[in-house]
């Protein structure tokens, strides 16, 4: 476990090559938002029903740190991430926390049976295309049909559009090998999706909307979702 941890230091400290001279003279900026969802769609998987996912984050530089959550209104499921991540240009590198439990209890539990997982993600958006990888590095991060760890990983292609007067995103993405994190086999294309989202004014107030659906094609699911930003 130690040289992963070793691989991911370099990573980061490599991406972090920045010049804090030139940072020095960028303001922090801080941001809070939240949205409300009918379904908390994620990767190819509906994690729960009617939720509100709170957010609040920093930013100076490209540096950002970040906090985001979700509370299904209808049950007990509870969902906080948190984010450090560097972005430069269209490359960005960062590491997330989650927690994710069917109760807020067990938050400080970092034993071998802790409910967090940590996730390492490289990507780059070239602005037509953008493409991410992600891989679990400890906690709960899923295992092999052998019940071995299994650094469950995904890879993401998505493309925004315009199109009839609405902002749309097409995505596909995988999981590369077998782990029950993601529920594949081996490769597996896990996640196909569209959203389309659309400005709506009520007055003098301006409410983002959006929708999504979402297939699911190794587990033979298609969901859907609308939800609302403030």
């Amino acid at each position: 476990m130690r040289k992963y941890f070793i691989i991911l230091a370099s990573t980061v400290s490599a991406s972090l090559g920045l010049s804090f001279s030139a940072m020095a003279s960028e303001p922090v900026t801080a941001s809070i938002g939240a949205d409300l969802v009918s379904n908390y769609l994620w990767r190819g998987q509906k994690l729960d029903a009617f939720s509100i996912q709170p957010s609040m984050g920093l930013e100076w530089g490209g540096l950002s740190l970040s906090a985001w959550g979700s509370h299904g209104l209808t049950g007990s499921f509870g969902e906080v991430d948190f984010t450090l991540a560097y972005t430069a240009g269209g490359f960005t590198v960062g590491v997330t926390d989650y927690f994710c439990a069917d109760s807020f209890d067990g938050f400080f539990d970092y034993s071998e049976a802790t409910p967090h997982v940590a996730e390492v993600n490289l990507g780059y958006d070239f602005g037509f295309l953008s493409l991410n990888w992600y891989t679990n590095f400890w906690g709960a991060m899923g295992v092999t049909p052998e019940d071995k760890k299994s650094f469950s990983s995904y890879f993401e292609i998505a493309a925004p559009f315009s199109l009839g007067g609405l902002e749309w995103s097409a995505a596909v993405g995988c999981s590369p090998w077998a782990n029950d994190f993601y529920g594949t086999e081996g490769f597996g294309v896990v996640n196909c999706s569209l959203s389309a989202s659309k400005d709506i004014e009520i007055g003098s107030v301006t409410i983002p909307a959006f929708v999504q659906l979402m297939a699911n094609p190794v587990d033979n699911h298609l969901f859907m979702c609308v939800g609302v930003s403030f």
